[in-house]
């Protein structure tokens, strides 16, 4: 009888160290687990959007940046070339960016130029067609697979669509849309934001 008490002492003792060891176990096989839906600091870096110093930047000179993934061209145009822009939208498939759902071409960016600043275009260098790589050809006159009377703009070699320097589609080719304006702001007159396009 008088060991009844030390037994049910000693079991309830051996229970709690047993269940706190389990739920240590439990917590630690978890944890991995439950960690993995968090996003990977890569990932949270991909979708970061991207900071862009512009200040050496000439006249009729592109550069390309990455973000989630894809390219970003960013394109300082001449004065004509941007002059030139309202003349070929009769030759253009969209020419006001009125079809390209929001998620193509911001509401700032609905323009001639498609642009917040006319002097600078921003667009995600990939075609709307089958997602190929459009190639600069911003020199205008005539080249190879393009018109005599090319006014310099971008060619996609796989299936022959061509845009202008404003990234509007051509009329009668395969690609449906205009080129992507990412969501973009100017942080100064020399820096852009790319991804991001309203203040905190």
């Amino acid at each position: 009888m008088s060991d009844t008490p030390k037994m049910d002492k000693d079991r309830r003792t051996w229970l709690i160290a047993t269940s706190a060891v389990g739920g240590c176990g439990a917590a630690a096989v978890a944890y991995p687990f439950l960690d993995s839906f968090q996003p990977s600091e890569r990932a949270k870096a991909a979708g970061a959007p991207v900071e862009v110093d512009i200040s050496g930047m000439k006249p009729d000179e592109i550069r390309t940046v990455e973000w989630r993934g894809k390219p970003v061209w960013i394109l300082r145009r001449t004065p004509e070339q941007v002059a030139q822009l309202p003349k070929l939208d009769g030759e253009l498939a969209d020419p006001k960016s009125l079809r390209d759902p929001a998620a193509l071409t911001p509401p700032y960016a609905r323009n001639d130029h498609r642009s917040i600043k006319p002097e600078y275009l921003v667009a995600v260098g990939i075609c709307s067609h089958l997602g190929c790589s459009p190639t600069a050809k911003l020199q205008s006159g005539p080249q190879p697979s393009l018109p005599n009377d090319w006014p310099g703009g971008f060619l996609c070699p796989c299936h022959g669509s061509t845009f202008d320097l404003a990234g509007r589609v051509y009329k009668n080719k395969p690609a449906p849309d205009n080129l992507e304006v990412p969501p973009h702001m100017y942080l100064s007159d020399t820096k852009i934001l790319i991804g991001e396009d309203k203040k905190s």
